[in-house]
């Protein structure tokens, strides 16, 4: 996978390609620079650990500990898991999700999740669109995904780009908390 420069045009919550980084663009709720880089990385890394310390406090202050589904780093660093990092044009990690490929022509999409600094700038969306990519240059055909019915932002976007909601799956069947989507890669 190639690593993909974004920038935003505007503060509208989309991202759009460019060759060039630049600072002048108008800024949003996030007062950093404005360009990010989507990238897969290596997820051993103290600012990724940080990140991930991160999501899991943001989990945990919605859901029981029992209804947190996160990969630890061992998890995240194995083999058949790719993670992609979205970095502001300092190099800050500003978002992050992980894929599970299960060699089965299906994945799984793991750990989005986007610091308060950067959110509502088309982070998660740029990562996805990462993630997917990914998915497709694995021949991955299927994509799953399981988030908490409190998390309805996180349900918008999946529902925007085509996830649509299945029965739950896997260590979710069961689980109130659980809201498990799929979409089609074909």
């Amino acid at each position: 996978m190639k690593t993909h420069t974004i920038a935003h045009a505007e503060c509208p919550r989309r991202l759009q390609p460019t060759l060039h980084a630049t600072r002048g663009a108008p800024e949003c709720r996030y007062s950093g620079p404005i360009v990010t880089t989507i990238a897969i990385e290596s997820p051993r890394q103290p600012e990724i650990e940080a990140l991930l310390r991160e999501g899991d406090a943001y989990a945990l202050s919605l859901y029981p500990p029992d209804s947190c589904y996160m990969l630890d780093l061992d998890e995240l660093a194995a083999e058949g898991v790719t993670v992609i990092v979205a970095r502001d044009a300092d190099g800050v990690a500003l978002g992050m999700a992980a894929l599970v490929d299960r060699a089965d022509g299906t994945g799984e999409l793991k750990r989005l999740f986007v610091r308060e600094a950067g959110r509502g700038r088309g982070i998660a969306t740029a990562v996805m669109d990462a993630l997917e990519s990914a998915a497709r240059e694995r021949s991955i055909r299927t994509l799953q995904l399981e988030t908490g019915p409190k998390q309805l932002a996180a349900i918008a976007l999946y529902e925007a780009r085509g996830y649509r909601h299945i029965e739950n799956f896997g260590p979710y069947v069961g689980d109130e908390f659980s809201v498990c989507m799929e979409k089609s890669l074909t």
